[in-house]
């Protein structure tokens, strides 16, 4: 039975309308899953089987009735815990924050209810979701399944644990400087961050996106069908577009791709991983498509600017804090927020601005191209109870100088596997394309998914 966890969205679906698989038992197997790893992962927050349970029957009922809600109807899936979801708390993965049950759901909880989705749980993150690690002052530190010694990535930690561990074949995260890719990337996973404003979210914020986690592209596709509705309380989010996202017509020959391999700033890329996504880029070449190299357009004042930012914004929340409430904040993350404390209005100013400029630097490097290939990360996951690559909260963003630009100028960007380094671990292929042009990055994806060398088994214990 266990072997049904294993099972894609797209072939379960296939099974539910054809009357070979049941709901039932396929959440029953994504429990017993469940429960065997989730000692070790620790990836679950708000983890309920009776309601899991409960819902995989009416879905049944429905699929024997022909009548399903939506595209998902019966899918295993989770939710990062800062999606909310109506009458459980949301602890933005701290422990300095109250918890008060949301009298909502979120945009992402709402569409995927709707279409029948069974939600197993909620899915850990670091504290307010600043780290690229599963450490958290109100969850236990998430494990990566490849190496339990190592981290999953984050902040949409748990999600990409439960991804490869085989929790379901669906999950929902969010990203604003790489949340979903890096955690991808260190996890062999497919994850979106699809172009800012096609997911809406609540509440909104600039460069923030909510997005897939999951084995294939074609399932990462068929939730973007569901995630993607309009919602009114995102004011930020784009026009709704009934979008194809059936992935027709993945084909790579005739593209322009650039070929990104030097950031510019933050960690240099190690020598596994540098090899990993030249390769890929061969296969793009050898399929027809014409690779070029792009010069690195990120600089050193951008992207501390850009931690400068995040730091006042940080430290505005915590300094409004009762100080025993403060006190109970990650010490890593506490030390970063502080940072911010004796800014000036103009240096938070500038930090801000910086911005506008990652924006335009960003459309102006990858205008000429249809897609950008890179490495998600320029290293493989660290310790688990590290909070990121360096491990120090004056050289916090190290890690994400291949992901973030794309947060910021609003382009789709797309984390799939395309080798392992010496040690076994997955490494991610970044593929980012024109703003708004999500499904073309998927088709992309898709089409280098049946090229790309043959992946190794999920780990199962």
């Amino acid at each position: 039975m266990t072997e049904l966890a294993d099972l894609t969205a797209v072939e379960l679906v296939t099974g539910y309308r054809a009357g070979t698989l049941s709901p039932v038992e396929v959440t029953e197997a994504v429990l017993t899953r469940v429960e065997a790893r989730e000692p070790e992962l620790r990836a679950l927050y708000a983890y309920d089987a009776s309601s899991a349970r409960e819902a995989a029957k009416a879905s049944e009922a429905r699929w024997q009735a022909g009548s399903p809600l939506g595209p998902i109807d019966g899918v295993p899936l989770t939710l990062k815990e800062n999606i909310a979801t109506r009458g459980t708390a949301v602890p933005l993965g701290t422990a300095a924050t109250t918890l008060t049950p949301a009298v909502a759901d979120a945009p992402a909880a709402a569409r995927v209810r709707e279409s029948g989705g069974v939600l197993l749980a909620k899915t850990t993150m670091p504290d307010y979701g600043m780290l690229t690690s599963g450490l958290s002052s109100f969850h236990p530190a998430s494990r990566n399944p490849w190496d339990l010694s190592r981290t999953p990535g984050g902040s949409s930690a748990g999600a990409a644990a439960a991804a490869a561990a085989g929790y379901g074949p669906l999950h929902v995260g969010t990203d604003i400087g790489g949340s979903i890719r890096l955690p991808a990337g260190w996890c062999g996973l497919v994850g979106l961050k699809p172009s800012f404003g096609r997911v809406p979210v609540d509440p909104p914020f600039l460069g923030r996106v909510a997005g897939p986690l999951t084995r294939t592209v074609a399932d990462t596709a068929l939730l973007m069908g569901v995630l993607s509705a309009p919602d009114p309380r995102d004011h930020l989010s784009l026009p709704f577009e009934p979008l194809d996202w059936s992935l027709s017509d993945a084909r790579l020959d005739g593209l322009r791709v650039g070929l990104h391999l030097d950031a510019g700033v933050g960690l240099p890329v190690e020598p596994d991983i540098l090899e990993a996504v030249t390769a890929a880029a061969r296969v793009f070449e050898a399929a027809g498509a014409v690779v070029e190299p792009v010069a690195p357009f990120l600089r050193r004042e951008l992207l501390d600017g850009l931690d400068t930012f995040w730091r006042v914004r940080a430290w505005s929340d915590l300094s409004a804090l009762p100080e025993s409430r403060r006190a109970q904040v990650l010490p890593y993350i506490a030390q970063w927020a502080a940072g911010g404390a004796d800014e000036s209005g103009v240096d938070t100013y500038r930090g801000f601005a910086c911005i506008d400029t990652i924006s335009v630097e960003t459309l102006r490097a990858t205008a000429p191209y249809d897609l950008v290939l890179s490495p998600t990360c320029a290293v493989s996951a660290p310790p688990y109870d590290w909070a990121s690559p360096t491990n120090d909260p004056a050289r916090p963003f190290e890690h994400i100088a291949f992901t973030v630009p794309y947060n910021m100028s609003g382009q789709p960007a797309v984390a799939l596997n395309c080798g392992y380094t010496g040690e076994g671990q997955p490494i991610g292929l970044q593929i980012a394309g024109p703003r708004f042009a999500d499904v073309a990055v998927l088709r992309a994806a898709a089409a280098y998914e049946e090229l790309r060398p043959e992946q190794r088994e999920w780990p199962v214990s």
